[in-house]
């Protein structure tokens, strides 16, 4: 099949980001599908077209970043929606169409090729916009609310099939109306490839600044106004007094300078943040921590999510720490790879990485816990193959 596949954040493992795209293309090559990614540029490159790795990638001159403002967001979905869709209506007809959120903007231009050009479409839910929004306060008017649960509802009716990265994704998809037999489950993805449990580079360790015996605990990924970072600052405002624990921060995001600044004023210079990483250092940067944290504010349903820091932490052979009430609670307790901290209460967090650098043995365990559940069940070489196989038995039953 010839599969335009679009993705407004689409990025390479030479990139900073999430890959699952790249991976999902990479294993539709693999069985003999054409992809052409449809996604935006980065900073002020201009448009253009290349191929990487076998994927044709169209990219968009729109700019986006961690620190634009709601409006200027706002702006950026807007351009993409509308300048995807004219490309929908003018490229040579793909045989299906791949449209993964966020934002929900994506579902236009696949609804468009739907009623316009009778392209199917399958529809990934990376999160549930646009709920997502309406939790956090980002969208307070009634019209506009009831406007935007109609389009879900609609993107949703009119898809061949709706891909769910996690169990709360799937009922909240069910939930607006869809047969639970047009939903599949497929999480985000574990590269046991790409992070891997291995000695720590000492080299590594000094290039950070970072003491050679300290328990390191580190938390990667944005860090916006939904990923609760100042609950890890409160958690580590218990453990001042404590001797060799260092904080490593790494990414971007709205809310990193106050984090910083907070630091500074309160004396943590245990705390180390760090920009964006490429993946091959981000992953010797995980491997010399001790245990990783994964954190949300506390909404509900933003324990819906499937962060991909999780799933690197597991490929990593890393203890995990998390604070959402959902399903990554059921998996690290079940799976006995991590602890769960009450989202209200920091200290929680605070007494677990304790508990951890005070055993070890717990910590070795919990680390080959952690890497077994990804080479099992999470790897991209099974879950990618589940996906393009959902892909290709819906095209058999559907086109």
């Amino acid at each position: 099949m010839n599969i335009l596949y679009i993705h407004q954040y689409f990025v390479t493992p030479k990139e900073p980001g999430g890959t699952r795209s790249y991976w999902i293309s990479q294993e539709l090559i693999k069985n003999g599908h054409n992809v052409t990614m449809l996604t935006t540029t980065k900073g002020k490159d201009k448009p253009r077209k290349v191929v990487i790795d076998g994927i044709t990638v169209i990219y968009l001159r729109i700019p986006y970043n961690n620190h634009m403002n709601v409006f200027q967001r706002l702006m950026a979905f807007l351009k993409f929606m509308c300048l995807s869709a004219l490309f929908v209506l003018k490229t040579k007809k793909p045989d299906l169409i791949i449209g993964t959120s966020t934002p929900l903007t994506v579902g236009f231009p696949v609804l468009v090729g739907k009623k316009l050009r009778k392209i199917p479409y399958i529809f990934e839910v990376r999160d549930l916009w646009p709920e997502v929004p309406v939790q956090m306060g980002g969208v307070k008017n009634k019209l506009v609310i009831k406007l935007l649960y109609r389009f879900e509802k609609s993107i949703y009716k009119n898809a061949l099939h709706v891909i769910a990265l996690s169990p709360g994704m799937r009922d909240g998809v069910k939930d607006a109306g869809t047969p639970e037999g047009k939903i599949t489950t497929i999480p985000n993805m574990s590269k046991i490839d790409k992070f891997w449990p291995r000695d720590k580079n000492t080299e590594v360790i000094k290039k950070l600044n970072l003491s050679p015996d300290s328990f390191k605990v580190i938390y990667f990924g944005a860090m916006g106004l939904a990923n609760g970072m100042d609950y890890i600052l409160d958690a580590f405002t218990f453990l001042k007094e404590e001797n060799n624990i260092e904080l490593l921060i790494v990414g971007d995001g709205s809310t990193k300078p106050d984090l910083i600044k907070r630091c500074e004023l309160e004396g943590m210079d245990f705390v180390h943040f760090y920009g964006k990483m490429p993946m091959a250092q981000l992953s010797e940067t995980v491997n010399i921590s001790d245990v990783s944290l994964v954190t949300f504010a506390d909404l509900p349903i933003l324990a819906t999510n499937s962060p991909n820091k999780l799933f690197d932490t597991l490929s990593a052979g890393k203890p995990l720490i998390v604070n959402s009430p959902g399903w990554t609670k059921t998996m690290v307790e079940t799976e006995k790879c991590g602890f769960f901290a009450d989202p209200k209460n920091p200290e929680e967090m605070a007494k677990a990485i304790l508990k951890y650098k005070n055993d070890p043995a717990l910590t070795r365990e919990y680390g080959i816990n952690a890497r077994r559940l990804a080479e099992n069940t999470f790897d991209k070489s099974i879950l990618c193959e589940k996906f393009v196989k959902t892909v290709e038995k819906t095209a058999q039953k559907y086109l």
